[in-house]
């Protein structure tokens, strides 16, 4: 595992606990209703929150909660098995 998807999936569970972020854990919630594992579900949510710092930094602007919002209640992303998770990938 990448220290990219690391970094991600420890400001996951920090947001699963925080009061200031329940969205995350709404999320986090119906994917496991959905059927997916505590792993696939979390790292499905850093997936977005991976996505939304490559916009800020190719965008130069500030995060978007909203942006942010509206990637988590796109999920699941429903990959296939060979397209995988890009983030795994990833090396410093």
């Amino acid at each position: 595992m990448s220290e990219i998807l690391q970094s991600l999936l420890l400001a996951v569970d920090q947001q699963l606990q925080s009061a200031q972020t329940p969205y995350v854990k709404k999320t986090y919630d119906r994917l496991l209703t959905l059927g997916l594992s505590d792993d696939a579900a979390r790292e499905e949510i850093a997936d977005c929150l991976g996505e939304e710092m490559d916009a800020i930094l190719a965008e130069k602007r500030a995060f978007s909660e909203k942006n942010y919002r509206t990637l988590l209640d796109r999920l699941p992303w429903n990959e296939t098995p060979d397209q995988g998770n890009d983030l795994q990938n990833l090396t410093i």
